[in-house]
């Protein structure tokens, strides 16, 4: 079966499930200190080591996490908790972000009493670095903490994070970012890019779900948000999953080995893709960057459609693709990214996203193609009826 849902989930690559297998078999706790336990220990370091080399970090700067969501929680939760104060109790946030970030930023609104501020975005999804300016002229001293994501799940805009993380600097804010759609599929550099935290998850880069990681700069400070033993810097407790660790560091090392050509070989599909789209169904409305956005990325509203009703047509004709983020499949609702770009309600309810990766070929997108046609009309005459 086509299956067009890569920023919902990707399949395992070979090599990653190997490692998971191979490292599951051998017994260790890697806070033992007996041989078994070094030997898991052995392990777990030598995939932070492989795993930060790979992403532009020092093995000191990565904590290993269960999950993209919890690294985020730990991120924004913890710098907020932190940094606060009587007068600096502000968390900047985006319009935009996937509910990971959005969800635990309005947590601490609702629950810790914290003001936020979210910044707008352009018709493309890209984060007007202007408002930020303008806000850090007139409130810096009152921000703890700017969260932006790196690359957007939805419609896959590529946001302008050395800008955002430039500004910040200069007030001493820290800046976290949610890079779990882009690790792997886009060039990241976390020395380089300016950042002081970054997100990312095993399974949307071909490892396994379950497996996450938080880098952190060591200067930057973060309250936890889990207690225990004290592992992992004592930023995040818990007996760690060394398979899954294995298993992840395998996975990114090999993406972002391939990542410049695997980018050449998607973005080429999906303008194939893309172009016949616009062909078959003149009206559908592209979302996006049309340049700068994730190579694997097509995200369409159909005007006259329901965006569930098409998605289930199309599952019926074999063809496995999202409305949107997975996380709120099935929720009636429009999509807030889209609303935030200035898309009516409707449009908002009718779109599809087309993800790409690494299993991805040529028929996946023609079989995409043939069903697509019929599934938009019949989808619009159930709209009429």
């Amino acid at each position: 079966m086509p299956y067009l849902d890569h920023a919902a989930t990707t399949p395992m690559l070979p090599e990653s499930l190997d490692a998971y297998v191979r490292v599951a078999r051998e017994l260790g706790n890697a806070s033992s200190l007996h041989g078994s336990g070094r030997s898991a220990r052995r392990t777990v370091e030598e995939s932070r080591e492989r795993l930060s080399e790979a992403l532009g970090a020092k093995p000191s700067e990565l904590v290993f996490t269960g999950s993209g969501t919890e690294a985020d929680n730990l991120a924004v939760k913890g710098m907020h908790w932190a940094r606060r104060t009587e007068a600096r109790n502000r968390v900047v946030t985006t319009a935009i972000e996937h509910h990971a970030i959005a969800d635990a930023v309005a947590w601490l609104g609702d629950h810790e009493r914290a003001d936020v501020t979210e910044l707008p975005v352009d018709e493309v999804g890209r984060v007007k670095v202007e408002a930020l300016a303008e806000l850090l002229a007139e409130r810096a001293a009152e921000i703890t903490a700017i969260t932006c994501m790196w690359a957007n799940n939805e419609v896959g805009t590529l946001q302008p994070l050395e800008e955002i993380a430039a500004l910040a600097e200069a007030h001493g804010i820290p800046v976290h970012t949610d890079a779990v759609q882009a690790v792997g599929h886009v060039a990241v550099d976390f020395g380089a890019s300016g950042v002081d935290s970054l997100a990312l998850s095993g399974h949307k880069l071909g490892g396994p779900a379950g497996a996450g990681a938080l880098l952190l700069r060591r200067d930057t400070k973060v309250t936890p948000l889990l207690h225990g033993g004290g592992q992992e810097r004592e930023i995040r407790s818990g007996t760690l999953d060394v398979p899954g660790i294995a298993a992840l560091a395998e996975a990114a090392v090999i993406a972002v080995s391939r990542q410049k050509d695997e980018a050449t070989r998607l973005a080429a599909l999906r303008d194939d893709l893309v172009e016949r789209i616009r062909a078959a169904v003149p009206d559908a409305i592209y979302n996006g960057d049309p340049v700068d956005r994730l190579p694997g990325n097509a995200h369409f509203s159909f005007p006259g459609c329901e965006g569930d009703a098409l998605l289930m047509l199309l599952d019926a004709a074999g063809v496995e693709c999202a409305t949107g983020s997975a996380c709120s499949a099935g929720i009636a609702q429009p999509s807030h990214v889209l609303l935030a770009m200035g898309a009516g309600e409707f449009d908002a309810r009718s779109s599809l996203r087309f993800t790409l990766g690494w299993s991805t070929t040529q028929a996946d997108v023609d079989a995409l193609l043939a069903a697509l046609p019929e599934s938009v009309e019949r989808a619009r005459s159930a709209g009429l009826s």
